[in-house]
């Protein structure tokens, strides 16, 4: 690194692999030997074959060797780099066996190598730095490292190597075993993977099969596995206690970090205490762990969370608690969603299932535990979303393909999203309050199923990106809205219906004692945000009805546009959850 030493050229040749017809050819044993050959199909086949004529002895110190990158970028800038960056899309065709004569990038051969680059792709990601540059990385390695074919006894190891100095990531290759000259040099595609069936999955963007002998049916976890996400989570679960009581016209003292509760919190009853020994409310912007010292030495406290509220607000979870409620399929206020990391085979057969039926493929993928839509990707390629999953863990949901939309009149019909915040006050019994005052958000570009990459039309969170547009509707004008242009659907309807799927939603949550479900701990009172989008569908007696879909359970949202346009927003809150007044406070009770 520190010479720029790149000596792969003294060692290895590539070398171009011809196809033999197999008609002229009568060989048998030559038909088998090319049946087993890597990406066997029309491009030309490339091997990389060690050239040096003293082979590569694998002690050799000086047998490792740096491949360059040749293009290293973030998906959802893949497009704009391909039409702009001159001379990138040309030279990705070439690599990728795609013909590309012109000089002007045109679409179709972008759209194919934004097809063929999941076979090209590699990843990483940054350990340190914002959410946004934590975001993965992917990149494709030169012409050589991208010609280095896959086998299941590797010759070779390859893995990514960021050099500080430089700011500069390459790839790093070294011998496994001693080579000849002549001797392929290989790598295992799908490094890592012990299962047979993963492992079959895995490469399937290199070697297409049927994965079929696997039931798409996805069961709820074992109990082992909410265990095991309850000691990740370093969580320790409160002893019982008994639900404390507090005077009547007692003052709660109350230590909290977060700003708009600071700002906005003007209830006689509360004041704020910078003493963290001496709060009677605990109210935190991180997650807090150590639930059994504070049952143990300070029963009394009250905090603003659950333990174990995970299963809620991490995304792998919600689909599996809402199993509770839906049989394998999931409820019909969830998305189809399957975990990458656990159900890759029962999504991939399910997916091929869908394109045999001609079912609409649209997919969705989300990392486990990141907001703002950072790192989540619409796609209806099976090879996309399969090599997502190496990147960071992921749930793959079926895309809302039939969403209801809503016309603007500056763009036309847009997808729009809907967040209520919800207060939980207790567990046993399950007490669900719902703010009276509900945000919405929508896309910039009209809704087509198209252009998955431009976000202005597919996402709705408009306000963390920079230059562009938010568009704002109070919901007390969105109602009257809404109803003129679906004047078969009152509002009050469509709210009920939501109102039933949150309902539904906490009492699978809790229906289980914890690490299973929601623990059931008397001092902890809780608000989220859910966000949701309602789209079309058919109820069983074949009526169109709009079906409201969960997407996702946020833990200690970001309330300012709820403060900036209801003053008493914090007042209600608190009132609600901790001192059981809910008068005047504009919410609804709905468990």
């Amino acid at each position: 690194l520190q010479s720029q030493v790149f000596d792969a050229g003294d060692y290895f040749g590539i070398m171009q692999v011809e196809e033999v017809d197999e008609e002229e050819e009568g060989d048998e044993q030559m038909e088998e030997e090319l049946k087993k050959k890597p990406n066997p199909g029309s491009e030309p086949c490339f091997k990389v074959i060690v050239t040096n004529e003293n082979g590569l002895q694998a002690s050799n110190p000086d047998g490792i060797f740096l491949i360059d990158h040749a293009w290293t970028y973030r998906v959802e800038h893949a497009r704009q780099q391909l039409l702009h960056v001159p001379g990138l899309l040309h030279r990705m065709a070439n690599l990728m066996g795609i013909d590309f004569h012109g000089e002007i990038p045109d679409e179709g051969s972008i759209e194919q190598v934004l097809q063929e680059m999941w076979k090209y792709n590699q990843t990483y990601q940054l350990s340190q730095g914002t959410a946004e540059e934590k975001v993965p990385v992917w990149y494709i390695m030169d012409e050589f490292g991208s010609r280095i074919q896959h086998s299941d006894q590797p010759s070779f190891a390859a893995a990514p190597l960021f050099y500080m100095p430089q700011q500069i990531a390459y790839t790093v290759l070294w011998p496994l075993r001693d080579l000849e000259t002549g001797d392929e040099v290989t790598r295992d595609y799908a490094y890592g993977e012990t299962d047979r069936l993963i492992r079959k999955c895995v490469l399937l963007p290199w070697v297409p099969a049927e994965v079929l002998d696997v039931n798409c049916f996805t069961p709820e976890p074992s109990d082992e596995h909410y265990q095991a996400i309850l000691a990740e989570n370093k969580e320790k679960l409160p002893i019982t206690i008994n639900p404390p009581v507090y005077d009547k016209d007692k003052v709660f003292k109350v230590f909290t970090d977060i700003q708009q509760v600071l700002n906005n919190l003007t209830h006689p009853r509360f004041v704020f205490t910078d003493n963290e020994g001496e709060a009677d409310i605990l109210y935190n912007f991180s997650h807090f762990k150590d639930y059994r010292r504070l049952s143990e030495e300070r029963p009394e406290v009250m905090l603003n969370q659950f333990p174990c509220e995970n299963l809620l607000t991490v995304k792998d979870c919600l689909a599996s608690i809402a199993r509770r409620a839906g049989g394998p399929d999931g409820p019909r206020w969830l998305p189809r969603t399957f975990n990458l990391q656990t159900e890759l085979p029962q999504f991939i057969c399910y997916f091929q299932q869908r394109e045999r039926r001609g079912e609409d493929n649209h997919w969705i993928c989300k990392p486990w535990n990141l907001a703002r839509s950072l790192d989540t990707h619409i796609t209806n390629s099976l090879n996309n979303i399969i090599r997502h999953r190496e990147s960071s863990p992921k749930v793959v949901c079926k895309y809302i393909e039939n969403p209801v939309l809503f016309h603007r009149e500056d763009v036309g019909m847009v997808k729009f999203d809907i967040r209520y915040v919800v207060l939980l006050r207790s567990i046993k019994p399950l007490k669900l309050y719902i703010y009276d005052v509900f945000w919405l958000r929508f896309s910039n570009r009209a809704f087509s199923l198209d252009d998955l990459d431009d976000y202005e039309k597919h996402f709705t969170v408009m306000n963390y990106a920079p230059g562009v547009t938010l568009k704002q509707v109070h919901c007390e004008e969105f109602i009257p809205l809404f109803e003129k242009q679906y004047p078969e659907y009152p509002w009050t309807t469509v709210q009920a219906n939501i109102f039933k799927a949150f309902a539904e939603l906490f009492q699978v949550a809790s229906a289980k004692p914890a690490p299973f479900g929601i623990c059931d701990y008397p001092s902890s009172r809780a608000i989220y945000a859910i966000d949701l989008m309602l789209k079309w569908d058919t109820s069983r007696d074949g009526k169109r009805i709009m079906q409201p879909q969960i997407l996702e359970v946020n833990f200690n949202p970001d309330c300012d546009r709820a403060c900036k346009y209801h003053p008493t927003f914090f007042n209600d809150v608190f009132s609600t959850l901790f001192l059981d007044e809910t008068d005047n406070c504009h919410v609804t009770c709905i468990v």
